[in-house]
């Protein structure tokens, strides 16, 4: 749902409380690490037990914790060498004993490889049948002991409690309204697109002469492909919608909405048709064939017909708006060269009267990119790694995954996390947070003030993000932890107040394997989007919990000198070894041993000048005061 874990997590929670208040279960996947469709029946995602923690799983403990769905499947990728279907750290360790799931786990269609072990694990459902065979090992494996009948019955308990639940709660009466659904459609896909560029030309008047271009304006690619096709009932295309409304438009095939296919004469007529119009709409996007389940994309571009004719009519008209259907990000080559960018991404089956309201303005755009579009595929910070060796890919990017490598390297990017335009214009003014001080188990309210300062009515989403100033361990420039979306008039300006906790400031810490948020200071921004921060406050955290930390041989000076229980001592010990004062240097004498180098060697790099009986001594007493508890 997003590169970001936060929002996924959000989203994904607020959709299964959605579905199943009406006594619906959903079934949430793919847990876990299911990030490539290449060799996804057999590789192994290497990645390490923080970004695991950080990245792959938070989106996961989110919806558990807070919304429950009925079911969780599991992917058919392994996880550090074991099968998901056979984790028992993920199935039962983490998702049942951790966060409390209630329900049951099911397969990946086909995703079983050893279905004993899997029982084991806390798989409970297979699917699809497996024709008896994997029904004649489990009892075979009941019957000589190697599986024990009470995590059978354990298994049969949990799918019955899900049956049961639907069973008790179904609602004969229910009836289907295509029309009203169809309405939802078309509203909630006019909320969710996002203006990518306007230089001036959206939204369109009535009274211009505009020709749509690309097969895509009759016949739209509003869903994925794979398992994730459905049969809708009524698609409306943005043709269609335009001509029911009466408006003055053109249309042009130009290219293939179904393949990388454009003949000269089609080229030609769309830019004959380009030149003696007011605007023109260029719909693009991927084919069905360029994006699907079961393989990855081994490109980011359009097919090249579209990028050409895209750069043919943007040097004949200057009124051009590209209008995209695309489930991933894409390369936009000519971007410079438009004047707008719609991005509709697979918008269901009213993607088609969502694009009219957007592009004729009876709708003001409020939707934010929940993934970062770089400018190019090798920009992105799995390229070195992906798709790994067919039985292996390495998770090299680590925790740095989207916004969070591009602002660790300063990248720069097309359009960044959270990017998103409106016809009319937003103000941000008195930032305000609750303490500017905190502690392990407080709540902070931050608070904002945002005006619409524009002619139109719109919608903004404020986003709220952390920055560490003086984290010891690698970590993001800023992460988000909280957004809202107010809609407001003209003029019209509201109070926005978000709460955070410490989880909020933590990284995952494999010492303690579990969270911890060091002390020091903090930084929460708040911003249009991830590269538009527009107010920021400091904030101090203070903790009690102390990492465990065991002095030895290798133990550095500055490892020492940083940690609140060896500080100190470590100051006697200095002042005891200390010669007095320190020599006189001539001029141009060169300082060698720096504070930085001496921060850096371990307590081994003394016995030159600190008998090593001396040195044990020390570590023994250093270890004594790690042990007491408290600071």
């Amino acid at each position: 749902m997003s590169e970001d874990p936060y929002l996924t997590g959000k989203m994904a929670s607020a959709y299964i409380r959605g579905v199943q208040s009406k006594d619906i279960g959903t079934s949430m996947k793919h847990f876990a690490a299911n990030n490539q469709e290449t060799d996804r029946m057999q590789i192994s995602s290497e990645v390490s037990e923080r970004a695991f923690r950080e990245i792959y799983l938070p989106a996961f403990e989110e919806a558990v914790k807070k919304a429950q769905p009925k079911t969780v499947m599991c992917s058919y990728n392994k996880i550090n060498g074991v099968f998901s279907s056979e984790n028992k750290k993920l199935l039962t360790d983490i998702l049942r004993d951790e966060w409390g799931f209630e329900g049951y786990v099911v397969s990946d269609w086909g995703a079983v490889n050893d279905r004993v072990k899997g029982l084991k694990a806390g798989l409970d459902l297979e699917m699809p049948g497996s024709g008896g065979y994997n029904t004649r090992k489990i009892i075979q494996a009941v019957e000589n002991g190697e599986l024990e009948e009470e995590i059978l019955d354990r298994t049969v308990e949990r799918i019955l409690k899900v049956v049961f639940s639907y069973t008790d709660n179904r609602k004969a009466e229910t009836v289907f309204d295509r029309e009203k659904d169809h309405k939802a459609a078309a509203d909630i896909e006019t909320e969710c697109a996002v203006l990518l560029e306007n230089r001036g030309v959206l939204p369109l008047k009535k009274e211009q002469k505009v020709v749509y271009i690309g097969e895509f304006a009759k016949k739209p690619r509003y869903q994925g492909g794979g398992s994730s096709h459905i049969n809708t009932d009524s698609v409306v295309s943005a043709l269609e919608t335009a001509v029911r409304k009466g408006r003055a438009v053109e249309y042009v095939k130009g290219f293939s909405s179904e393949r990388d296919e454009m003949t000269e004469e089609e080229l030609k007529q769309a830019c004959e048709a380009a030149a003696g119009a007011d605007v023109v709409v260029i719909f693009a996007g991927l084919p069905d064939s360029f994006e699907s389940e079961g393989y990855d994309r081994t490109s980011m571009e359009l097919p090249k017909c579209q990028n050409r004719l895209i750069e043919a009519v943007a040097e004949i008209q200057k009124n051009v708006v590209v209008v995209l259907h695309n489930g991933s990000p894409v390369e936009t080559p000519w971007a410079e060269s438009v004047n707008a960018i719609l991005e509709m991404y697979l918008g269901g089956e009213g993607i088609g009267e969502a694009s009219d309201r957007l592009l004729f303005g009876e709708a003001n755009p409020g939707g934010r990119l929940a993934e970062t579009f770089p400018y190019r595929l090798e920009d992105n910070p799995s390229y070195l790694n992906f798709p790994g060796d067919g039985r292996t890919v390495l998770y090299g990017e680590d925790i740095f995954v989207g916004y969070r490598y591009y602002d660790a390297k300063k990248v720069p990017v097309r359009w960044a996390f959270g990017h998103g335009l409106s016809y009319t214009e937003f103000s941000y003014s008195n930032m305000k947070l609750s303490s500017a001080e905190m502690k392990d188990g407080d709540i902070l309210k931050v608070s904002i003030d945002v005006e619409n300062t524009g002619k139109r009515a719109g919608s903004e989403v404020v986003q709220l993000y952390v920055s560490g100033k003086n984290s010891t361990v690698p970590r993001a420039v800023k992460e988000l932890k909280g957004f809202a979306k107010v809609f407001l008039n003209p003029g019209e300006k509201k109070t926005v107040t978000m709460e955070l906790c410490a989880r909020d400031f933590a990284y995952y810490e494999t010492k303690i394997h579990d969270w911890y948020t060091p002390s020091g200071t903090y930084e929460i921004q708040i911003g249009h989007a991830s590269d538009e921060i527009r107010e920021a406050a400091e904030l101090t955290f203070t903790t009690d919990v102390l990492l465990p930390f065991t002095v030895d041989m290798t133990t550095t000076m500055g490892e020492l000198m940083n940690h609140p229980k060896t500080a100190g001592k470590m100051m006697e010990y200095l002042e005891g070894i200390s010669q007095g004062e320190e020599p006189k240097k001539e001029d141009g004498d060169v300082q060698l041993v720096t504070p930085e180098i001496i921060a850096q060697m371990p307590l081994k790099s003394f016995l030159s000048v600190i008998p090593g009986e001396a040195i044990e001594q020390m570590i023994v007493e250093l270890n004594a005061l790690c042990a007491e508890e408290g600071k």
